[in-house]
C-alpha cells in the first residue's frame, strides 16, 4: 500500500498540467449574490460545482440541509446496499481527469492489483471517495442552509433560507435542483399504511430506521426493488425474528429493460428522441419493475427466517395490540414494524421551495398524449425538461425565470432516460448542464462581455525589441 504522504500526488499533479481555474468571466450585478444557487450538497452537487469552477463561473454556493457531511447525500443514510449496484469503471464526478477518479483514488491507496480484483465497489469506499473529493478540490457546502421556497424576482430568485442563525434571504440568477429521489416530489408511501396505522408503526426506506431496535421483532417490508431486499437483509443481520416482504407481483422483477439503450449513443442523444418513443421507454421501464440486484435478493435469502409473497399486494391494514395486521390472499399477519421500499412520486406540487410556480410548469401530461394502453398518471406528472435539463413554462411567457431552475434529480427520468442523478447520467448531465448556464450566462451579459472583449489591451512588448534589426 502506498504511504499516505504519497496518495494525492498524482491528483495534484492532474490539476497542475490541467492548469489553474479560469477566473470568473461573469460580470457582477448589483444586488445578486451567487450566478449560481446548488441546492444539494451530495455527489452530483459538488460534481456540478466542480464543472462550473473549471467553467470559469464565480459566486456558486451549494445549499445542503443536512447538518454535516455524514448525512448529505445518501450513501451514509439510505443507501444500506454493501455494493454499489453500478459497474466499478463508469464515469464518476472526476470530469475525465483519472487521478480525481474512483479508479485514481483507490488505486492509490491501495494499489492497481487491488482495484483489479473488486467487482463492483463497496458502498463506504464510494462515500469515503466522494468526502475526499469534496476535501480536496476545496469544495464547501453550507450544511444545515434548507432551502424553503424559490421566489421570482424580475430577472432573478429570491431564495428564502433556513438557517441555524435563523430566516434569511438571498439572491441568484440559476438555480441547480441536485435534491435527490425527493426532489421531484416526495417518498410514496401507500394509503394503506398511512391510512389505517399510527407512524411508528411504518417507515419509509429513506428514513432513518433504528434497525438495532428490530431485533426480535417481526418486520414486514413492502416492495420488491433493491432498497426493500437492502431493508429486509439489514433487519435480519440485526437480529429481526423475522421478516416478510410482500411483492405485488407474481414474480420479483429480474429484467433489466433499461440495458436495451444502456450505449452510448441511445444515451447521449436520448433528449433528441421525439416524446412518444421516450415517454414509451418510460413506461416500459415502470412496467417491467425496478429489479433488485442478485447481492441484495442473495443477502436476504440466506436467512431461513426470511419469508418472500409473491403476488401479495396489500389492501387494507389495522392497528391491534401493538402491531400491525394485514391479511393477504387468506393468511393473517401480524407485525411490529412495516418498512416501504415503495419508491418516490414524481409531483411537482409535493415540494415546498416550488409553491410560486404551481402549475406553471410543463408536465409531461401538457406534451403528450399517449395512447390508451401506454397511459400513466405518475409518469404524466413529471416535468418535461428542455435540453439543458431546464423547466419549460406551461404557458409561454407566463414564468420565463423558469428556463434558469436547472434539474438533476430522479424527476428527469422520462424526459432523459436515465436514474437522473445517479453515476451512469454524471459523464452526460453534468457537462451539458454546465454548458447551458455558461452559454444563458454568456448571452444575458453580452453587451458587457462584447465590451471587454473589444476593449484595449496593452502591448506585450514595444518596438525596442526589434529595432536593432530594422534595415
Amino acid at each position: 500500500m502506498n504511504q499516505p504522504q504519497d496518495q494525492d500526488a498524482a491528483a495534484r499533479k492532474s490539476l497542475r498540467m490541467i492548469g489553474p481555474d479560469p477566473s470568473n468571466w461573469v460580470p457582477n450585478r448589483p444586488g445578486i449574490d451567487h450566478n449560481v444557487a446548488i441546492v444539494g450538497g451530495g455527489q452530483t452537487g459538488c460534481a456540478l460545482a466542480f464543472a462550473l469552477r473549471r467553467a470559469g463561473i464565480g459566486k456558486v454556493t451549494i445549499l445542503e440541509m443536512a447538518p454535516n457531511e455524514d448525512r448529505a447525500g445518501i450513501w451514509l443514510n439510505a443507501a444500506r446496499m454493501t455494493m454499489l449496484r453500478t459497474p466499478k469503471g463508469l464515469p464518476g464526478p472526476e470530469l475525465g481527469i483519472p487521478a480525481l477518479s474512483f479508479q485514481g483514488w483507490y488505486e492509490a491507496r491501495h494499489g492497481q492489483d487491488a482495484y483489479d480484483a473488486i467487482e463492483r465497489i463497496k458502498r463506504t469506499d464510494w462515500a469515503e471517495y466522494l468526502s475526499w473529493f469534496k476535501s480536496f478540490l476545496g469544495i464547501a457546502p453550507r450544511y444545515s442552509t434548507h432551502l424553503a421556497r424559490i421566489e421570482p424576482a424580475d430577472d432573478h430568485f429570491r431564495l428564502h433560507l433556513k438557517t441555524p442563525a435563523g430566516l434569511t434571504t438571498e439572491t441568484a440568477r440559476k438555480i441547480i435542483l441536485a435534491t435527490g429521489f425527493r426532489g421531484g416530489g416526495e417518498r410514496f408511501i401507500p394509503d394503506v399504511l398511512t391510512r389505517n396505522l399510527p407512524s411508528i408503526r411504518y417507515s419509509h426506506t429513506e428514513d432513518a430506521i433504528d434497525f438495532a431496535s428490530l431485533r426480535g421483532r417481526t418486520v414486514g417490508v413492502i416492495g420488491a426493488a433493491a432498497s426493500a431486499f437492502d431493508a429486509a437483509g439489514l433487519a435480519l443481520e440485526h437480529g429481526a425474528a423475522a421478516v416478510h416482504l410482500f411483492c405485488r407481483r407474481d414474480a420479483v422483477a429480474a429484467t433489466p429493460v433499461i440495458g436495451a439503450r444502456f450505449f452510448a449513443g441511445a444515451i447521449d442523444n436520448y433528449h433528441q428522441l421525439p416524446d412518444a418513443d421516450r415517454w414509451r421507454h418510460a413506461v416500459r421501464f415502470f412496467r417491467a419493475g425496478s429489479m433488485p440486484t442478485t447481492d441484495a435478493i442473495e443477502r436476504a435469502v440466506k436467512f431461513p427466517n426470511f419469508h418472500l409473497h409473491l403476488a401479495a399486494p396489500w389492501s387494507h391494514a389495522a392497528e391491534r395490540d401493538g402491531h400491525a395486521e394485514t391479511t393477504i390472499n387468506g393468511t393473517t399477519y401480524r407485525l411490529d414494524h412495516v418498512i416501504a421500499g415503495t419508491g418516490y412520486s414524481g409531483d411537482l406540487a409535493a415540494r415546498p421551495e416550488l409553491q410560486d410556480f404551481d402549475g406553471q410548469i410543463m408536465r409531461w401530461r401538457d406534451r403528450h398524449t399517449p395512447a390508451p394502453a401506454e397511459q400513466d398518471e405518475m409518469l404524466a406528472a413529471y416535468p418535461y425538461l428542455g435540453a439543458g435539463h431546464e423547466f419549460i413554462e406551461k404557458t409561454p411567457g407566463a414564468a420565463p425565470l423558469l428556463k434558469h431552475i436547472h434539474v438533476q434529480n430522479p424527476s428527469g427520468f422520462v424526459s432523459l432516460g436515465l436514474p437522473i442523478g445517479d453515476i451512469p447520467c454524471m459523464k452526460r448531465d453534468i457537462p451539458v448542464i454546465t454548458s447551458r448556464i455558461s452559454a444563458d450566462l454568456f448571452d444575458a451579459d453580452f453587451e458587457a462581455l462584447r465590451h471587454r472583449m473589444v476593449s484595449e489591451v496593452p502591448p506585450a512588448f514595444t518596438d525596442a525589441i526589434y529595432r536593432t534589426a530594422v534595415r
